[in-house]
């Protein structure tokens, strides 16, 4: 997938100190994630999903993005369920990379037999919370103090988690037919 300067490809074990350099730079601002470090490629490489996950490259294809997803259980039930992770450059954002990283995820996602994708967004993070719902996701709740901040500029400060969720052929509609699934 390309559009203008940036093209998405699958992520591979050579984007990795790019991946993880854009990874800490979320961890760096607490409004990214719970995590307080990086993990290693090892633990990355083995808690997502191999065919659902992409980095952006710029012109001069260098990394300015990544998404990936997880599964949410082992449970077979839950087999088409999984959680994603985007994360983009701070250099490049507010260039539609984000955008260009989902929709190459949800694309993928789809054609793969998944019908939930799922987030949870910090409700300080306004980008993230628009770019999921210009991508059709919805929120599904709100799950109040959720975890304890141990890092960065929030740490001692539990933290809310939008719940966000996009249901299979749902792009575009804005909203989920979880009855129809």
């Amino acid at each position: 997938m390309t559009t203008g300067d940036v093209t998405v490809v699958p992520l591979a074990s050579e984007h990795w100190p790019d991946v993880a350099r854009i990874y800490a730079a979320g961890i760096a601002t607490g409004h990214a994630t719970f995590a307080d470090a990086v993990p290693t490629w090892q633990e990355f490489d083995a808690g997502k999903l191999p065919q659902h996950r992409f980095v952006a490259l710029d012109a001069d294809g260098a990394v300015v993005g990544w998404v990936a997803v997880s599964p949410v259980s082992e449970r077979c039930v839950y087999a088409g369920v999984v959680e994603l992770s985007v994360y983009v450059d701070p250099a490049a954002r507010g260039r539609g990379v984000g955008r260009l990283l989902v929709d190459a995820l949800l694309a993928s996602t789809d054609a793969g037999g998944v019908w939930t994708v799922q987030g949870g967004v910090f409700p300080e993070n306004v980008a993230s919370l628009g770019l999921h719902a210009a991508a059709g996701f919805r929120v599904v709740g709100t799950r109040e103090r959720l975890g304890l901040m141990t890092h960065g500029p929030l740490a001692g400060r539990w933290r809310d988690v939008v719940l966000l969720e996009r249901r299979a052929g749902d792009v575009g509609s804005g909203a989920a037919r979880s009855s129809e699934l």
